[in-house]
């Protein structure tokens, strides 16, 4: 019987798996299936220890995976693991019987038991259950990682969440928490009158967003289609169609780098409301990000890596104009456009020659101050050179209804009085068309289905798109994007 789990590499590892082979030949022989069948269950873990005053004398069976084993002679110890924790098994070889007491000294760390036995007290005062008997559900043939302290290796982690899962607890509360933190956001719609609904993974035309798509081919069609890089499009569609509440919740792809912020695949959820505005898309954002934190966590004050935030509302509302004005001291909203090139050339941004001042003004926004947000912070009223969805401000056309929730230094919603006009939205398609004329692969293609929808009628909207992973990350004190996707997109082993 092993002592404890190890860590085991190359002969030592190949020693480790032929000898744990060599004990399913074993257990084969004796005509005990290693791979066993259904176990029924009357309890979990935590509910033996939770209900023990109800539970102590009484029978109950249990199954999980073994993650530690201590041999006495004639007794033995062992702590098993399921879904909602750990609790400790004690086995007797009087109990037993020589036959079924040599079995279990067959067993190894990791092997997934079931057993039947009686709750009761140790002299130390640990809640445990006296094995009457058990059953082996599945041989573990590879050992699990380092004994004491789980699985460190940033690598492997993410690479086999599986192990990451086994032997660290917290990463399991994390995506439980995940899967709470999305149910809430349901309700928190739901409760409000908005649909839930589907739209397309696979368009002809990107749009929606600016960023390089995935590019697929349909060969029955015999043409490209992209995965989708946002879902806003086909959900105004819907807004135009009739439908006054809608969001979708889904996975979005995009082609670009990878960071602690940045995965290929995320999650996002895009909201849209007829008849509202970027001001109403405001306060749907502080009360559903507000009301995700005190359902999941029980309060709306969290720490991120150091930082005390907290998403209670009302947040801070700053244009970008103000943002930019009190981090370089310019303002880039009343000055020509020469004037801009140098100044933001004099801050140490690289523009050409023909940047606008709106198009200065962002690039000095994202270098000077989005990284200092670290409170929830509503940064509104963007240029129109980086909005092409937005409406225009009808009191100054160069800057459009549309802002930014900004925590902890990055982008966490996005959200627009939307752009109803068609002909200022075919304007702005071929804008960006020029754009990508120019190289810039980013930019939208034209969608001229969209316009012709628009040109239909689009009653006045207010549309918001959060990122769910860094929402979660956020509640859960996650550092990287990667900690909060189940299995992140990595570069195969050579």
């Amino acid at each position: 019987m092993d002592e404890l789990g190890g860590q085991f590499e190359g002969a030592e590892l190949g020693n480790e798996l032929a000898h744990r082979k060599a004990k399913v030949e074993e257990w084969r022989s004796r005509g005990i299936d290693p791979y066993g069948s259904k176990f029924v269950r009357t309890h979990c873990a935590a509910e033996i220890v939770e209900d023990f005053s109800e539970l102590e004398g009484e029978e109950v069976s249990i199954a999980g995976r073994i993650m530690a084993l201590r041999g006495h002679g004639k007794a033995s110890f062992l702590d098993i693991v399921d879904a909602s924790g750990r609790i400790q098994l004690y086995a007797k070889h009087d109990a037993l019987g020589d036959e079924l007491y040599e079995l279990l000294g067959m067993m190894d760390i990791g092997d997934i038991i079931g057993v039947t036995g009686t709750v009761f007290r140790t002299r130390r005062g640990e809640i445990s259950v006296a094995i009457s008997s058990f059953r082996i559900l599945s041989k573990a043939l590879r050992p699990l990682p380092e004994k004491w302290h789980g699985l460190r290796d940033v690598d492997t982690r993410y690479r086999q969440r599986y192990l990451d899962l086994m032997v660290n607890p917290e990463v399991q509360r994390t995506f439980v928490l995940r899967t709470k933190i999305i149910s809430a956001i349901r309700e928190y719609l739901d409760s409000r009158g908005f649909l839930e609904v589907e739209t397309p993974c696979m368009h002809a035309i990107a749009g929606g967003a600016a960023a390089r798509p995935f590019i697929t081919h349909h060969n029955a069609l015999d043409m490209e289609l992209y995965l989708r890089i946002a879902t806003e499009l086909h959900l105004k569609r819907l807004i135009v169609g009739g439908f006054e509440k809608v969001y979708e919740l889904g996975r979005i792809f995009r082609n670009e780098g990878i960071s602690t912020k940045h995965n290929p695949e995320f999650t996002s959820i895009e909201v849209y409301e007829a008849y509202a505005d970027y001001y109403d898309m405001m306060d749907l954002t502080e009360g559903l990000v507000a009301y995700v934190a005190e359902t999941v966590l029980g309060t709306t004050e969290v720490e991120y890596q150091g930082d005390k935030i907290d998403f209670a509302p009302p947040w801070t509302r700053i244009t970008m104009a103000e943002a930019v004005l009190k981090e370089t001291g310019v303002d880039f909203l009343n000055i020509e456009q020469t004037e801009a090139v140098a100044a933001s050339r004099k801050l140490g941004l690289k523009v050409s020659d023909d940047a606008t001042c709106g198009f200065c003004m962002s690039e000095a926004y994202e270098e000077f101050v989005e990284s200092r947000l670290v409170q929830p912070t509503i940064v509104m009223d963007y240029p129109i050179e980086v909005s092409p969805l937005a409406k225009r401000r009808a009191d100054n056309p160069n800057l459009t209804y549309r802002f930014e929730v900004v925590c902890a230094g990055r982008e966490l919603a996005n959200a627009f009085t939307e752009l109803n006009d068609p002909e200022d939205q075919l304007q702005r398609f071929s804008a960006q068309v020029a754009q990508r004329e120019k190289g810039d692969d980013e930019a939208h293609m034209m969608d001229e289905d969209f316009v012709t929808a628009l040109e239909y009628g689009m009653p006045p909207t207010g549309g918001m798109g959060l990122g769910v992973d860094r929402l979660v990350m956020l509640l859960t004190d996650s550092p990287s994007i990667r900690d909060v996707i189940l299995f992140p997109l990595m570069r195969p082993k050579e």
